[in-house]
């Protein structure tokens, strides 16, 4: 096999798996629609082709694996080219199984939230540590640059997706990656285009704790009491961290600042490492405790793990400061569930900041464009002062199925929180230049690029 093409090559875990077939000494070709960064940036410095579109015509005879991605479904000119040429196809997750994984000691982050960060941690404690460990995470580090490496020894973070492999395949993507140690951060209903319901979810993360060997590692987020479930399933070691529940890992005298997080690590019991990172919140503690407690099983000391995460700078698009202008803060966040939400802007909370807070919210995924959540959604939003929601996306979805911006807007007006839908980015631009003080802080929250709200404000803002 040597040549790789791979549908739909712009989705992140694609677009990383691309990068590590090149590093593999592949020719990794692919294609995809609705580019948008940072991931078509991270393919071309990568040196890696990809075309704008799908066509029948890209499908070449040349090809010897067609990787599809979960987002390819049948009608997909490609695809169907495929189908028609009997050309060998397989889902990303076979790929990375087959081609990294057999060989390698596979430590898995899993959950609902903070899986990418929690690996990023991990992936940057080991190589701080010393060890050049391979990975494929789902976002870019601001440590590596990168989403994803093929390292020197044994060692293979990656992080575990509960959501389908392909349109062939609608088991969760982790079942497939070997796991010798897997962190479960917390359980929550979502992906409510795969899973029916908050059960069906719970069974898939049962059967992933029941791939660890006797002589492997479950590691659980006690302050979670899904994710605590699965310790009755394991038939290996289990640790457990924690910042509200006792906890085998437990962090105690947590400090909030501006830009970082303090605290203390014990570990049943006792004192083992003090930490100060330059990322912001509570959910980010509980990250850190879970990179900590992987990385102790692999064998890199609490220390040197709290050594690293001085220099931790975090995840693009989680919390991620785009920029100043006007004296007004613009962060781009990945927060497109309520309880991802309601993280965030807690964690903005803490640092005190001395004007408002604006959460700038695209209903974007499968599950925030649906009313499974409308109401936590006014909850969690409500933890802002000026909240702007813009047109769901998903008008596949029937209406009555639908997430309401209205109702979501008159929840949140009703709750005292200034509130407004406005369908256009350019509206929601005008609007935050118009109001927006100095001091305030100002979150643009999606899954999907927003439209490139992020420069669009900041340039805007520059020439109020």
């Amino acid at each position: 096999m040597k040549t790789v093409y791979l549908i739909g090559v712009c989705g992140t875990a694609m677009a990383t798996l691309a990068v590590l077939l090149k590093q593999r000494g592949f020719d990794v070709r692919g294609s995809d629609q609705q580019i948008y960064p940072p991931m078509n940036q991270f393919l071309a410095d990568n040196g890696i082709t990809f075309l704008d579109g799908y066509r029948s015509e890209h499908i070449s005879s040349d090809l010897d694996l067609v990787v599809v991605g979960n987002a390819i479904s049948r009608g997909n000119p490609e695809l169907e080219a495929v189908l028609d040429k009997r050309v060998r196809y397989a889902s990303l997750p076979e790929v990375l199984r087959n081609e990294f994984l057999w060989r390698a000691r596979s430590v898995v982050v899993a959950g609902t939230h903070g899986k990418t960060t929690t690996a990023f941690m991990l992936a940057w404690t080991l190589r701080e540590a010393g060890v050049d460990p391979s990975f494929l995470i789902g976002g870019i580090s601001r440590n590596l640059g990168t989403s994803g490496h093929v390292g020197s020894g044994d060692l293979f973070v990656v992080e575990g997706d509960e959501y389908d492999s392909a349109f062939f395949d609608k088991s969760a993507k982790f079942l497939k990656y070997l796991p010798d140690v897997v962190v479960v951060n917390n359980i929550e209903f979502d992906h409510a285009d795969i899973y029916r319901d908050l059960e069906e979810l719970r069974v898939t993360f049962r059967r992933l704790v029941r791939l660890l060997p006797q002589n492997g590692r479950l590691i659980l987020n006690a302050d979670d009491p899904e994710a605590l479930a699965l310790k009755a399933e394991a038939l290996c070691r289990v640790e457990t961290v924690g910042v509200e529940t006792e906890a085998d890992w437990q962090a105690v005298r947590i400090e909030h600042h501006t830009s970082e997080t303090a605290f203390d690590v014990m570990r049943q019991g006792k004192p083992v490492a003090h930490v100060r990172m330059p990322v912001l919140g509570t959910f980010n503690v509980r990250n850190a405790l879970g990179s900590m407690a992987a990385a102790e099983t692999v064998g890199v000391a609490p220390e040197l793990t709290a050594q690293a995460l001085q220099g931790f700078r975090g995840v693009k698009r989680r919390l991620e400061l785009r920029g100043v202008a006007r004296e007004v803060t613009v962060y781009d966040d990945f927060a497109h569930h309520p309880t991802a939400v309601r993280e965030t802007l807690s964690a903005m909370r803490a640092t005190r900041p001395s004007g408002k807070i604006w959460a700038l919210f695209e209903p974007c995924s499968a599950t925030a464009c649906r009313q499974v959540f409308q109401k936590e959604f006014a909850e969690s939003l409500g933890l802002a002062d000026e909240v702007v929601v813009t047109e769901v996306h998903r008008k596949d979805i029937p209406e009555s199925e639908r997430l309401s911006e209205h109702e979501l807007v008159a929840n949140l007006t009703a709750a005292g929180v200034g509130a407004r839908f406005l369908p256009a980015i350019g509206d929601v631009v005008a609007v935050v230049v118009e109001d927006a003080r100095p001091g305030d802080q100002v979150i643009a929250m999606s899954n999907s690029g927003f439209g490139g709200i992020h420069d669009k404000l900041l340039a805007a803002l520059a020439e109020r």
